[in-house]
């Protein structure tokens, strides 16, 4: 006995007249007695089914998992339906199998789902992935990522995973720890970048390396910056001056507009590399907003800034701080005067930002390869011998066996997906986001552990947090 295959929905106009197999959900039910209408919705898309005297039918409710059996059909010229792919046919069914009942929502998903509590939308998330925007937008993201994934590998650039579970190290915010179980009172963070590890892979000669990685930061949430973690394409290249990182990047996202984003304007073919001093004193802002036309959603305006201060002071902690990272390179003009402990106020570094409509999607540099400017850096922002060498020493201790020149760049996927996607939140463009009060979509994370669990770790609560 052959079985049939199943036919997906899109496909269905190219079978006239012949008989398919159909697995999806109810998206409407339309009961005109005798006759029984269904919307059926699977991941292509939706298809009139219709119902005559098929008494399993009756009891069928939206968001119900079918699977049909039926005829392809045209439908009579006065019914078409332009506005879906599969307007002019429908699938007079012929035998009808439930696979899965479904209980009433806890709300709709035909709209945009904008007004609906953000709270109830994420407990519910595998439900509002039924909602047609979300959909879009996270298929949207893989085809975003899987162009970037191609772009790189065609360029001879080597795609390595770094660990989740690393060193706590200053980088400008706060880190996520984990205890050890093995070595007790000892902790690992999640990574705020793969910083060290991708200039060790320079060190260790893979000159181009990119990751589609996963970064952790105890931040406060706001509306274009993910609470917890986010995702980032993290690119480094040996060899590279600051032009060819940025070439390599506006080549890239080139790519991505013209081919996935047609219906897009671009405000710049090439996109500006801006003075950070010119952009703060025209734009009162290092993001700025270069469209012609800032009420159009659909134009695009990418951007460069460059040339940032190598530090900015801290008020509240009268200290000097990286204003990018302690990795980024001071510009070679003003390598004497950091050296001599001069004019730190004035020092320019080799920072770069990626910019669009407003926002920053990204930012990188090129790194700082001499241990003693390294060691220089991080004087000027405070750290003792003891702490630099406690923190940093395996970076230094590597740059001593022939560290090439190296830089890189960081673009952040939901960003870019947020604002490309004309959405207010970067949490629209991410499957599982945590809420604004830092838990986790559905999981209902972070809960209370088993004692157990906290004695083999050596962790004891104090009494105000039992």
């Amino acid at each position: 006995m052959t079985l049939m295959e199943r036919t997906l929905i899109d496909q269905t106009p190219q079978k006239i007249g012949q008989e398919v197999l159909l697995k999806g959900w109810v998206n409407i039910r339309r009961d005109h007695g005798k006759i029984i209408f269904i919307d059926l919705r699977d991941r292509t898309g939706l298809l009139q089914v219709v119902f005559v005297n098929l008494k399993e039918a009756k009891e069928l409710r939206s968001e119900w998992v079918v699977e049909i059996t039926g005829t392809v059909k045209k439908r009579p010229q006065n019914l078409i339906n332009p506005k879906i792919v599969t307007g002019e046919i429908e699938v007079e069914a012929k035998q009808l199998k439930i696979l899965a009942k479904a209980e009433d929502l806890p709300f709709e998903v035909e709209s945009n789902g904008l007004q609906i509590n953000e709270e109830i939308r994420l407990k519910y998330r595998y439900l509002d992935f039924r909602r047609p925007r979300m959909t879009a937008n996270l298929r949207t993201r893989h085809k975003v990522i899987k162009t970037m994934r191609n772009f790189l590998d065609e360029k001879d650039f080597v795609e390595i995973e770094t660990p989740i579970l690393t060193k706590a190290t200053p980088e400008g915010a706060r880190d996520f720890l984990v205890p050890s179980r093995l070595q007790p009172g000892n902790f690992y963070a999640l990574p705020q970048s793969p910083q060290q590890y991708k200039q060790l892979l320079m060190v260790g000669g893979f000159e181009k390396y990119y990751q589609i990685a996963r970064c952790f930061r105890d931040e406060d949430p706001r509306a274009d910056r993910a609470y917890g973690e986010f995702t980032q394409l993290d690119i480094e290249m040996s060899f590279a001056s600051q032009e060819e990182i940025l070439c390599l990047i506006e080549e890239l996202y080139l790519k991505i507009v013209k081919e996935l984003f047609p219906q897009k304007k671009l405000t710049f073919e090439s996109f500006p590399r801006l003075d950070y001093d010119e952009v703060i004193k025209k734009y009162k802002t290092d993001k700025p907003d270069l469209r012609k036309d800032k009420n159009d959603p659909d134009e695009l305006a990418f951007c460069f800034v460059i040339n940032f201060p190598l530090f900015e002071w801290k008020e509240r902690e009268n200290r000097f701080d990286a204003m990018h990272h302690p990795f980024t390179a001071p510009r070679k003009e003003d390598l004497s005067d950091l050296m001599e402990g001069k004019n730190y106020k004035d020092l320019k570094s080799y920072q770069h930002d990626f910019v669009l409509n407003g926002f920053e999607i990204g930012g990188g540099s090129i790194r700082i390869t001499d241990p003693k400017v390294q060691e220089k850096i991080f004087e000027v922002m405070g750290h003792t011998p003891e702490a630099i060498e406690e923190k940093f020493g395996h970076l230094l201790q590597a740059f001593k066996f022939g560290v090439p020149p190296h830089g890189g760049i960081a673009p952040g996927v939901d960003r870019f997906l947020m604002v490309n996607q004309n959405e207010a939140n970067l949490r629209e463009v991410i499957a599982f986001p945590m809420t604004s009060s830092g838990q986790t979509a559905v999981m209902e994370a972070p809960s209370e552990v088993e004692s157990d669990q906290l004695k083999e770790l050596h962790l004891l609560l104090s009494k105000s947090e039992k």
